[in-house]
């Protein structure tokens, strides 16, 4: 059997040639690289004021600088987006869908839906429901894989963020309820006797978990959340991973932790990553189970 490395490189290479990416019109129009670039500033001006912020568009897309302002001009140019300085910041640029623009990305929504289309025709309903199952799958462990993991400081805007939809989400699963006021002081999540981890892929922020010092070589882990588009992905035992190889290096090679009986993929993964079950080392009323770990 081929390796997976094999298989998906001969994947790619099917669908690539399959849906057409290899031309220089993609979709009888235009190269895929303007059409994509058209399409998602079409999309952020649309959730805004009406313009895109250019930097944004191309990290999104993870474009060579100089690539994007040959993609810019080229639409500009063609008369489908307009360029200007930003007022925010002079450094920063903003597109704007002209008129003709916007009639352009009807288009290529029109001929790429046909594409679409005409993909699926010979396919029954039921394996079109199938390879669109198997397509999701795909994107979504795709996006798992390019989950990135950093420290942040617990009151700046990402960590403020997942803290609160921790809470939030905990507030409907505990019969009890569960607030913001719940939630560790957030000076205890940062260095240097703290730390809190946040993971983002692609679309933002995904998930957190939280590290205090108990007492001397001892750790605590708290408020871990994953969001439910990147649950079921190994995501959850990445950052405990993460947090652990830190909490070594913080001189706390004893974690402890409590969870609530309304959690059980929460209990189930820390006993399957080695945390056993042991007495109450406080007195949290959502701590229902205790477990314990020793790293070294």
């Amino acid at each position: 059997m081929a390796s997976v490395t094999g298989r998906v490189r001969d994947f790619n290479r099917y669908y690539t040639q399959r849906i057409g990416v290899l031309t220089d019109r993609y979709l009888g129009q235009r190269p895929l690289g303007e059409a994509r670039l058209l399409f998602e500033i079409g999309a952020a001006a649309a959730t805004g004021d009406g313009t895109a912020e250019v930097g944004a568009v191309r990290a999104r897309l993870g474009l060579d600088s100089g690539y994007a302002s040959r993609l810019l001009r080229s639409l500009e140019r063609q008369g489908l987006i307009q360029l200007r300085p930003d007022p925010r910041d002079a450094r920063a640029r903003l597109a704007v869908v002209t008129e003709t623009g916007r009639k352009e990305i009807t288009a290529l929504d029109a001929l790429s839906d046909g594409g679409v289309d005409d993909l699926l025709a010979p396919l029954t309903p039921g394996q079109r429901e199938r390879l669109a199952d198997a397509m999701g799958e795909i994107q979504r462990l795709l996006r798992a894989a390019a989950v990135t993991i950093r420290p942040v400081p617990a009151e700046s805007a990402a960590g403020r963020s997942c803290l609160l939809a921790y809470a939030e989400e905990l507030g409907h699963r505990f019969p009890e309820g569960y607030s913001a006021s719940d939630l560790v002081a957030p000076q205890e999540l940062d260095p240097p006797s703290g730390l809190l981890l946040v993971a983002a892929d692609d679309l933002g922020d995904v998930a957190c978990v939280g590290l205090r010092t108990f007492a001397p070589g001892v750790g605590e882990v708290r408020h871990m959340w994953v969001h439910p588009r990147a649950r079921r992905t190994g995501l959850g035992r990445r950052l405990l991973a993460e947090l652990e190889a830190r909490a070594l290096a913080m001189g706390l090679p004893e974690l402890r932790l409590g969870t609530h009986e309304s959690l059980p993929e929460a209990i189930a993964m820390y006993r399957a990553l080695g945390y056993a079950e042991t007495t109450a080392h406080t007195d949290d009323p959502h701590n229902q189970r205790f477990f314990v770990k020793r790293l070294s």
